[in-house]
């Protein structure tokens, strides 16, 4: 997995529709292999560790399952005319969110649950987890004809105090 590093925000994609303070934003890029699912959710947790992101454990656990979902999709549907994907983490003050991109034009759709179908759940299971977070999903075409499918996860509150800092006396 290549690590393309810390890219500014705004590449010409939509942000989350709601204000967010982007601190950074990292790429990941790997071959459009069932080998990169993990590879790219290990990645994604070392780089929320590594940039102390204040999630609870079953925030990252949510958000986890997230990229492995959105990463996978990716790996089954889009693999023949996309050899690889690329999977942006995007952190600010209020939201973490995570999107995965292909060269693939077609836009996925969530499937209706179906007891007899094995699979197709991927993406009402990324549309429940950012639910029940109080997030949002959305797939969005890009520039070269491809798609980004994204996510994006509140933040928990930083502890209430002074807002700011004590004058000195």
């Amino acid at each position: 997995m290549e690590i393309l590093g810390s890219v500014p925000p705004d590449r010409g994609q939509a942000p989350p529709r709601s204000p967010v303070e982007f601190d950074g934003a990292w790429r990941f890029t790997a071959p459009a292999l069932h080998s990169s699912v993990p590879r790219a959710r290990h990645a994604v947790r070392d780089l929320l560790r590594h940039q102390r992101v204040p999630l609870c454990d079953d925030l990252l656990q949510g958000l986890l399952l997230i990229v492995s979902e959105l990463v996978t999709n990716a790996v089954q549907h889009a693999a023949l005319l996309s050899p690889e994907v690329a999977v942006e983490v995007s952190i600010g003050r209020h939201w973490v969110r995570v999107a995965v991109e292909d060269d693939h034009p077609y836009r996925p759709k969530p499937l209706e649950a179906d007891d007899e179908r094995i699979g197709g759940r991927g993406l009402l299971l990324v549309q429940a987890i950012s639910a029940e977070a109080g997030g949002m999903c959305d797939v969005e075409h890009t520039a070269s004809g491809g798609k980004v499918v994204w996510a994006a996860l509140p933040l928990p509150a930083p502890a209430s105090g002074p807002t700011s800092p004590p004058r000195p006396r």
